[in-house]
């Protein structure tokens, strides 16, 4: 039961984190297509790889923004870690028919500083990645990941 309960509260927090950070699609009369505002400022690694050839990467960027990626990575991974041993002692205290208030909501506190962690790993990450690039680079990616940008 507790394992399910920690399991679920992972999953609900990884859901909430994700939607928070994806864009909403707009249906039939609803609101306006939102997007991260930040978005347009940076540059995800996928999106420079996948476009190095066009953007004429050099070796010396294409080596730094590999370093910076290894290092995210590392950092993140001890950010998981630390992640969910905050979350399982969450669900434990979840996990009771009643619930101490202030030790969750202390305790969610402590999940969301490792949260928190984690976001501003990943935007120093694409700091580092922008940083790297000429100016003529950025804006040949911003043509490229924009959805009418013509064909390669």
């Amino acid at each position: 039961m507790k394992r399910a309960a920690g399991i679920t509260l992972v999953l609900l927090l990884g859901a909430l984190g994700a939607a928070s950070q994806q864009p909403q699609p707009s249906g039939p009369g609803g609101p306006p297509h939102q997007e991260d505002p930040l978005a347009r400022f940076l540059f995800p690694p996928e999106l420079v790889m996948h476009q190095q050839r066009a953007i004429g990467l050099k070796t010396e960027q294409r080596a730094a923004i590999t370093r910076a990626i290894q290092e995210f990575q590392t950092k993140v991974l001890d950010l998981q870690w630390q992640m969910q041993d905050e979350t399982q002692r969450l669900a434990e205290l979840l996990d009771k028919p009643v619930v101490d208030q202030a030790a969750a909501l202390a305790q969610i506190d402590k999940v969301l500083v490792v949260e928190r962690e984690v976001k501003r790993a990943h935007i120093g990450l694409l700091i580092q990645i922008k940083n790297q690039l000429t100016q003529d680079q950025q804006v040949k990616l911003a043509q490229l990941r924009s959805p009418w940008a013509p064909p390669q």
